[in-house]
């Protein structure tokens, strides 16, 4: 599956290797581009998850800010709810498009 935004590859990964939360699907750290940096400054906190890390990408057709997030370090029993220890996994913003 990749993830794609203004016509660049932000991330590529098997579909086996993603995990899907919440109608998100979550890429492996390693299938990121060099397009996608954690230098965004936005804050979150999810209840279940932990601490949001946002990340950049930047494109031809420009910057994007808080394309993508992950949570490197989980909540206690997150991986258990989930399934799959997903830390580190990135999740792309809706207007991100992702495609098998």
């Amino acid at each position: 599956m990749k993830a794609i935004h203004n016509g660049t590859v932000l991330a590529e990964a098997s579909k086996d290797d993603l995990v899907k939360i919440e109608g998100n699907w979550y890429f492996p750290p390693s299938s990121l581009t060099e397009n996608v940096t954690p230098t965004s400054p936005t804050q979150y906190h999810c209840p279940w998850k932990g601490d949001a890390q946002y990340y950049n990408a930047t494109t031809d057709g420009g910057d994007k800010a808080d394309a993508a997030w992950s949570y490197n370090d989980l909540l206690p029993g997150a991986a258990d709810r989930v399934g799959k220890d997903f830390s580190g996994y990135v999740a792309f913003d809706r207007s991100i498009e992702i495609t098998e």
